[in-house]
């Protein structure tokens, strides 16, 4: 599926043109052109390798997968690799689509996949016409500005979350597998946005370079703004991973604390129990004693459970054992 966009003088023109068309059309004065293409192949992407002298190298990162976020240079154009983020509705695990695009002086054309909302991307570069007339450097800045808004979003539903299982950390009625769980999963989500977050730092270095000449003065500020974003994602990020290891430590802690405690309760009975059965066992020996075969000696027999278990019961319960 192939989608376009042609602005002339700052202003949207003409949406949906035949690929013959932007040939003649780029040497026009005034010209910005947006072209996007689901799941493309290499064949389909040849005639852009025509039109805009692209790279091979570069057509061949852009239809595999699993690119490292980057902006690369070449003599005619740039390419950039960045990926959407997302949470699963109702669950922690994190989702991304890959977003590739080809940068030249006039134009912007973007591959993705078909998990790549692009509406949300036109209706980012709609809300913000204004900055149109700036060509190529807004097409670019809508693109990078919506993911890096997207990274920084799940970064704070990951923050909630995350939150959420401190509270649980300290609940008596909270499942330990549970509680497991939710850990390894939000500490693997944590993982995977930080390698596409980290990366978009230098992404964002590069389009700021003056000697690259992608944003005019203009459009510094703006992209200024999504470089300052990319930071405290990525500070955030770090911090929250480090976070989860902190609770994944506690817990292990709580749980060692809560075995010290059963075992404590544990061995304080079998000291209890363990007075009747001596004395018991004494007053059933096979030779005389005191009391021996007489009341007397039921008497001090059972005297002595009571007195024993119930002092060790008392020694037990002001040391909070049991």
């Amino acid at each position: 599926m192939v989608r376009s966009r042609l602005y002339r003088d700052g202003k949207l023109e003409r949406e949906n043109l035949a690929l013959g068309e932007f040939e003649g059309l780029l040497a026009q004065d005034g010209v910005t052109v947006w072209i996007d293409y689901e799941s493309p192949s290499e064949e389909d992407l040849g005639a852009m390798e025509t039109i805009f002298g692209l790279h091979p190298l570069a057509i061949e990162d852009a239809v595999h997968d699993h690119q490292r976020p980057k902006l690369d240079r070449y003599r005619t154009h740039l390419f950039l690799a960045a990926y959407e983020a997302a949470l699963v509705p109702g669950g922690n695990e994190l989702t991304v689509s890959e977003v590739k695009a080809f940068i030249t002086r006039k134009a912007l054309v973007t591959v993705h996949g078909a998990d790549f909302a692009v509406e949300r991307l036109t209706e980012k570069w709609d809300q913000e016409n204004d900055l149109a007339g700036h060509g190529v450097a807004f097409l670019l800045w809508g693109l990078v500005d919506l993911l890096v808004d997207g990274h920084f979003d799940v970064v704070q539903d990951l923050d909630e979350r995350i939150e959420g299982l401190e509270e649980a950390l300290f609940d008596d009625h909270s499942s330990d597998h549970d509680l497991q769980r939710r850990s390894f999963e939000l500490r693997k989500s944590l993982v995977r946005l930080r390698r596409i977050v980290l990366p978009m730092r230098e992404v964002l270095n590069t389009v700021l370079r003056r000697d690259l000449d992608i944003a005019d003065q203009s459009m510094q500020p703006f992209f200024q703004d999504v470089y300052d974003h990319v930071l405290r994602a990525s500070d955030w990020t770090e911090s929250l991973r480090d976070l989860v290891g902190s609770i994944l430590e506690t817990h292990i802690s709580i749980q060692g604390n809560r075995m010290n405690l059963v075992m404590k309760k544990l061995t304080s009975w079998a000291a209890i129990i363990a007075v009747p059965t001596a004395v018991t066992g004494f007053f059933g020996q096979n030779v005389p004693f005191l009391g021996f075969q007489s009341t007397l000696g039921l008497i001090l027999s059972l005297s002595l459970i009571v007195i024993g278990a119930s002092g060790l019961y008392w020694l037990f319960r002001r040391k909070e054992w049991i």
